[in-house]
């Protein structure tokens, strides 16, 4: 399965979602000849996966221990929080629909542009969380169950003596589609549903290591949707959104391939766990 022409994705990014898909079901255990296995698979060379492995590692995701002439590999528990957290949003994300009590959840907060570090970290993990800006500074979601989850945010950073949050509805002041509109590039999310979808149901493997390739491609190409997507509420839009037919089809597609794919990763493992 291909992925985005406007988007190829890194060597660390790829073997996140290996380490989620595989290793994080396994006790958290792989051997690094697996992995660059694995990755080399998916077009990664032997020596970006291993600079790969050491930023991860760097970052407090992965420590390794020596087995003989081999290496094996662990998540840390920040490592396997990350991914338990990262499967619970990609795999239920568009699954069920939404009820909305009318309340929105809005954010201010100043950073400046010479703190791009912090700005950065910000804007992922609000995005993440789901929440678009439609203007500096200013942050929002139809969601005001997503408090607390906001509150842990703004800790993390040590930005809460320069935030302030709250909830309510919305007066009938300005035109809530151009909010919309600034908050989320919408009509760029549903071109790529759409295509999504093609490709999906375009897509084909039969031998084990294509399962296996096409698999951490569809996932790695699903990840990116909660990133984009806000899941609105269906108050909210003015037709049918394509979201969850999308999402119908990552989860059927990803069950059909699931097992062969698992198989394949543990034929890898098996191979590199001959040589220690």
């Amino acid at each position: 399965m291909a992925n985005d022409q406007d988007s190829t994705p890194s060597a660390p990014s790829i073997l996140l979602t290996l380490l989620g898909e595989f290793v994080l079901p396994r006790d958290g255990e792989a051997w690094t000849g697996t992995l660059v296995t694995a990755l080399g698979a998916l077009g990664v060379e032997p020596k970006a996966a291993r600079q790969a492995l050491a930023r991860t590692a760097a970052d407090g995701l992965l420590t390794s221990t020596k087995h003989g002439r081999t290496v094996r590999q662990h998540l840390t528990p920040k490592g396997t929080d990350l991914l338990r957290e990262g499967a619970d949003r990609i795999y239920g994300f568009m699954r069920r629909p939404r009820t909305w009590d009318g309340r929105w959840l809005v954010l201010s907060v100043a950073v400046p542009e010479t703190q791009r570090t912090l700005r950065h970290r910000l804007r992922t993990k609000l995005t993440w969380l789901g929440l678009g800006s439609p203007s500096p500074g200013l942050w929002i979601v139809p969601d005001a169950a997503k408090e607390a989850d906001l509150r842990a945010i703004v800790a993390e950073l040590g930005l809460e003596d320069r935030a302030y949050a709250w909830t309510g509805t919305a007066v009938s002041l300005g035109d809530p589609v151009k909010v919309l509109k600034d908050a989320w590039n919408l009509d760029d999310v549903e071109k790529r549903y759409l295509a999504f979808v093609d490709r999906v149901d375009a897509a084909s493997a039969k031998a084990p290591r294509d399962v296996f390739v096409h698999q951490v491609r569809l996932i790695q190409e699903w990840r990116r949707f909660p990133f984009l997507d806000p899941d609105l509420p269906a108050e909210l839009l003015d037709h049918g959104w394509p979201g969850p037919r999308a999402a119908a089809a990552f989860h059927d597609r990803r069950n059909r391939w699931h097992r062969r794919a698992q198989e394949e990763w543990d034929r890898m493992e098996a191979e590199a766990g001959a040589r220690s």
